[in-house]
């Protein structure tokens, strides 16, 4: 048995002074010390503000993603994932905080023309009630935390396991 060369990248995007915005960055801050050096030895994490085409198209061949965010049109709480390309088609019926500049169909459209693909991947969300300014989340989220670093943790483990050759 060999290990999987592949690594991944970890976007989180959000904003920490945006109330619910920063449901990512709380989420990673306590499930990342919990993984363990196999796993956190595979993975790069970048922070993103804003969700960009060029934060996937820069990622390498080799290497799967996760990003997460915060989103609308979700309920509140409620912790969405889905494959990429799953989220690229669904258009406007969930849509990621931190792609302001355009929407998220357009975001992965872009990522997807330029590589030829999106890379492989996944996207971990939940839903988000209060955008305002301050460090506060809303009582749902707060309450849904837990279950988000429970999915990101799961689809990070999961992309990054060891696989027989």
């Amino acid at each position: 048995m060999t290990a999987c060369a592949r690594s991944l990248r970890l976007l989180v995007c959000g904003n920490a002074d945006r109330g619910d915005d920063g449901a990512a960055l709380r989420a990673v801050a306590h499930f990342l010390p919990r993984l363990g050096s196999p796993v956190l030895e595979r993975i790069e994490v970048r922070r993103c503000l804003q969700l960009d085409a060029l934060d996937l198209i820069e990622v390498p061949e080799s290497e799967a993603v996760v990003i997460i965010d915060t989103v609308v049109g979700v309920t509140p709480g409620k912790v969405v994932t889905m494959p990429l390309e799953e989220l690229a088609a669904r258009g406007c019926k969930v849509a990621p905080r931190s792609s302001h500049a355009l929407p998220i169909g357009q975001v992965l459209g872009i990522a997807a023309a330029v590589r030829g693909a999106l890379p492989p991947g996944i996207f971990v969300g939940i839903g988000g009630k209060w955008f305002g300014f301050g460090e506060l989340l809303s009582r749902a989220v707060r309450n849904g935390i837990p279950d988000l670093e429970r999915a990101a943790e799961d689809e990070i483990v999961r992309l990054v396991a060891p696989t027989s050759v």
